[in-house]
This record gives C-alpha cells, sequence and structure tokens, in this order.
C-alpha cells in the first residue's frame, strides 16, 4: 500500500541523494535534468557504478569450477549478491533466487518451464488486463502450444482490479493467476494478498511481477505467499541486464530446465544428460556477474536509507503533483486508484501524448508517452496511451513544481 501523505519529511534528505547520482548533475536543453521516467529505469548511484567497474578492474573471471584466485572472487563476490538478493526479499533460502537479464526473462522461464510441463488443453492463466506485455504475451506463446486459455480479469474504470470479477473467474480450470505489484501504466498498487488469497481457494498458483515496488517498499516474499516473484536491478538502482526469479522450493526442484548448457547441467552423455539443482539448473551459460554484483551494491545503497522515510517523501511528491493537477484545466489523470505508487499518467486535452513529451524534454523534464506496453489497458480504458511521469528516491519538489511548470507551457502552445 502507499505510505501516508506527508508534504514534508525533514528526515529524509533528499538533496544529500542526489548527490550520490552522477548523472543527475547535468543539464539537458540548457536546462538542468529533470528525471521523471523512472518507472521506465532508475538512474544509478555512484556505489553501483564503482562496484561495476571495480569488478572489471580487479576480480573479472568467469564464476564456478575455477581454481584460480580471481575466479574464486568473482565466484563469492557473485554468490554473495545472491544471498544480499534473498535477504532483500526475505526468502527462507539463498537457492530460491535464480539470475535471469530481467523480469521479462524471469516471466518467461516460469511460463516455457513450469508452463509447458503442466498446462494441458482447457486450463487457464488469469491475467489483469493491468498488465505489461511482458506477463501477457509469454503465457499467450505458452497457452498456444500446449491449448490452455490466457483469461484477461477485468479492471475498474479507476485502474483497479475488480477482486469481485476475479472470484467470479476462479474455478478449477485456473492453474495460475499473473499480476503486478503496481501497474507501471497507472502507478496501480495491486492488493496481492487478497489475490493470493482468492487463488488459493481453488489451488491456482500466483506469480507476482515485482518489477514496479521493490524500489519504493520492503518486500517478503514468504510473508505475501506468491508462489513466484520475479523482479528487475534496472529499476532498483542497479544496472540493466540482471533480474530475479525468485521461486519455491517444491516448483523450482519440479520444473524442468528452461535452457541448456554449461552450468545448469550434472552430467552430460550422449545416451542421456542429468541436471543440477536450482539454481543453478536455471542458470545456463555464463551469467551476468558484474550485474548481480551492481545489484547487490544497489540492494545494499537502499538498504542504508530510511525506507519509511523513502516511501513518505515519495508520497508526498504524488500528493504534491495531484494537487497542482487538479489546477490545469483540461488534464485528465488517467487512473485514479485509492492507491498508487510513484507515477501520474496523464493526458492534456487538445494535445497529443508525444508533443507533450517533446515539450517537456525542450525545458529538461524527462517523461514517458505512449502506450507503455500495456496497450490491452489502453484499449481498456478508450485511449491510445499517455503521458507518465514517476518520481523516486532523488526527485524533489522542485522537480514536480518544473513539471507543471512545462505542462503549462504546452498548454499554451496546443491548445
Amino acid at each position: 500500500m502507499s505510505a501516508p501523505v506527508a508534504n514534508v519529511v525533514p528526515a529524509f534528505d533528499v538533496e544529500s541523494v542526489r548527490r550520490d547520482f552522477p548523472i543527475l548533475d547535468q543539464q539537458i536543453n540548457g536546462h538542468p535534468l529533470v528525471y521523471l521516467d523512472n518507472a521506465a529505469t532508475t538512474q544509478k548511484p555512484e556505489c553501483v557504478i564503482e562496484a561495476i567497474s571495480n569488478y572489471y578492474r580487479r576480480d573479472n573471471a568467469n564464476v564456478h569450477r575455477g581454481v584460480h584466485t580471481l575466479s574464486d572472487r568473482a565466484t563469492h563476490a557473485f554468490e554473495q549478491a545472491r544471498q544480499t538478493v534473498a535477504n532483500f526479499l526475505a526468502s527462507r533460502r539463498v537457492e530460491q533466487v535464480i539470475w535471469t537479464s530481467g523480469t521479462t526473462a524471469a516471466i518467461n522461464l516460469v511460463a516455457h518451464s513450469w508452463g509447458r510441463s503442466t498446462l494441458q488443453p482447457g486450463d487457464r492463466v488469469l491475467v489483469s488486463w493491468l498488465e505489461h506485455h511482458s506477463n501477457i504475451v509469454p503465457w499467450q506463446l505458452v497457452a498456444a502450444a500446449t491449448g490452455a486459455e490466457v483469461v484477461p480479469i477485468p479492471v475498474t474504470d479507476a485502474g483497479e482490479i475488480d477482486l469481485q470479477a476475479l472470484a467470479g473467474l476462479l474455478d478449477d480450470r485456473v492453474k495460475m493467476v499473473a499480476v503486478n505489484h503496481v501497474s507501471n501504466a497507472l502507478g496501480t498498487v495491486n492488493p496481492v494478498a487478497e489475490i493470493i488469497r482468492l487463488a488459493k481457494t481453488v489451488d491456482a498458483l500466483v506469480l507476482v511481477d515485482g518489477a514496479q515496488s521493490v524500489a519504493h517498499w520492503p518486500v517478503d516474499v514468504e510473508a505475501m505467499g506468491c508462489d513466484f516473484f520475479v523482479m528487475s536491478g534496472h529499476k532498483l538502482f542497479g544496472p540493466t541486464g540482471v533480474g530475479v526469479l525468485w521461486g519455491r522450493e517444491s516448483l523450482l526442484d519440479a520444473m524442468p530446465p528452461y535452457m541448456g548448457g554449461g552450468e545448469m547441467i550434472e552430467r552430460v552423455a550422449f545416451p542421456t544428460t542429468t541436471f543440477n539443482v536450482p539454481p543453478f539448473k536455471f542458470e545456463a551459460g555464463t551469467p551476468n556477474i558484474a550485474g548481480a554484483i551492481g545489484l547487490a551494491a544497489a540492494i545494499d545503497y537502499l538498504g542504508s536509507l530510511d525506507r519509511q522515510a523513502v516511501m513518505e517523501h515519495e508520497a508526498a511528491l504524488l500528493a504534491r503533483t495531484l494537487e497542482l493537477a487538479e489546477e490545469v484545466e483540461g488534464l485528465r489523470r488517467v487512473g485514479t486508484p485509492a492507491h498508487s505508487a510513484g507515477i501520474f499518467s496523464f493526458l492534456l486535452e487538445g494535445t497529443h501524448p508525444s508533443d507533450v513529451g517533446m515539450l517537456l524534454d525542450q525545458q529538461g523534464i524527462a517523461v514517458r508517452t505512449g502506450h507503455h506496453c500495456a496497450q490491452p489497458l489502453m484499449e481498456r480504458l478508450g485511449i491510445p496511451g499517455t503521458v507518465r511521469a514517476s518520481y523516486s528516491i532523488y526527485n524533489t519538489q522542485e522537480d514536480v513544481s518544473r513539471l507543471f511548470e512545462g505542462i503549462h507551457k504546452a498548454k499554451r502552445l496546443f491548445t
């Protein structure tokens, strides 16, 4: 859920945080950068950049099985990073943490490994209309191969999952419910605990896409009760190209490998090959070692901050945004969920989202425009796309003011 709204949060020193992110100290088109595209990717603190650089400068070697010093150091750092992620997610065992290239790859791993080996004709996978394409298309591919069906969970006009409609869809045909923790397009915070409770009434598994939640508040996968949880490093102040699948041990043990190659085997022979145990069974080939180390550094950085103060700071930014939005005639907020996390999606009457985005960029303000890889949601809402401003720990009240100065300028020019 969203943190309590507070207009002033003296416990959080945002200026100190901003100094940790070197990219913010620049001008775009002659204006100080205002970075409001955090739902697409977050910026990286100096400590993450240094962790990656130091690995390549001092420890670069392939992990596992190497007997030389560099390989030993790289392996230790790589596996310590896995432990850092396990602690971050409150995982019971480190073996439940599987490295992937990101949220998309993690969902595909579950869909193609668990799905292809489990789903049968007539089975159903439920996904909400709020989902990113990466939590729709993999299930469609697997459904086409297995004879299963992908069924959308309705959402309300406010942009919230319709829990009553979800309850009506649940029966013994449903084998998986896949939902995001936070909508990347609207910022809706989904009631995953209640969704999981409902799914378990028919013994369905639940995959939670946490790409948009992990940077905003602590996550406890064991307490949540999900079966799979996925996330990306680059939305958590870490590098691109690294992500995580967390899964229940019994499920991971039973799932076949998704890819074949080195590391995921126990023994290879032409008559038959036997496979390694999780997590290695799902980590074929040389992994993104530097990416894992960088992600661990990002998690350590976030852990050095007061998470409650961070939540209050971000809530204050969104609260001020909504206040200023009410003063702009012709501005329509898209999605009005009761609980939202750092995302303001909107349309400006008489303008196209891309025109607004380009004008804002001319003023040094970075936002995202378009359908945000959520075309079914845009279809449900009857719009082609939106302008999306998304906040993070280093954004300020001045950033919010600059955003609305830009919106007023767009309104004067285009309407």
